[in-house]
């Protein structure tokens, strides 16, 4: 999201963006360093991991159970891909639950939904899609 705030043209102006978490006071550390070095947005605490829930409760031990060749060489692709950007991880709290992005209407209903998957980056052209439409009020009952 940050790549996409620097952007010349602004596609997230008239967007607030936030992230949902599922635990704190297990490294809060951690966490402040990730909202301080890589996504200075407000961040809330799902308490019913209803966030979660809306995108399946999905996990990385599933998919890498589902086909463990493509799972382990997405984990290496994802690993190398941090290292790259200079960004460091840690192995605290338990870290295999995914998520993904929600865009929500003016209205506050859900227009676009883009889970997260493992070892793959979002694809910024739908998302940019999905915003210009909910600019536009295009968007209608959750759907695109």
């Amino acid at each position: 999201m940050k790549h996409l705030a620097a952007k010349a043209e602004k596609p997230l102006d008239g967007f607030d963006l936030f992230g949902i978490v599922k635990e704190t006071d297990v490294d809060d550390a951690g966490l402040e360093e990730f909202h301080k070095d890589y996504y200075p947005y407000p961040l809330y605490k799902d308490l019913n991991l209803k966030f979660y829930e809306a995108f399946g409760n999905g996990s990385i031990t599933a998919f890498i159970n589902w086909n463990p060749f493509k799972g382990i060489a997405a984990l290496r692709r994802h690993s190398k891909r941090l290292k790259e950007k200079k960004i460091e991880g840690n192995l605290v709290g338990e870290g295999l639950t995914t998520g993904g992005l929600i865009v929500f209407g003016k209205d506050g209903s859900p227009q676009f939904m883009s889970p997260e998957v493992t070892g793959s980056l979002i694809n910024e052209d739908d998302l940019l899609a999905a915003l210009e439409l909910v600019r536009k009020g295009e968007g209608k009952d959750g759907e695109l």
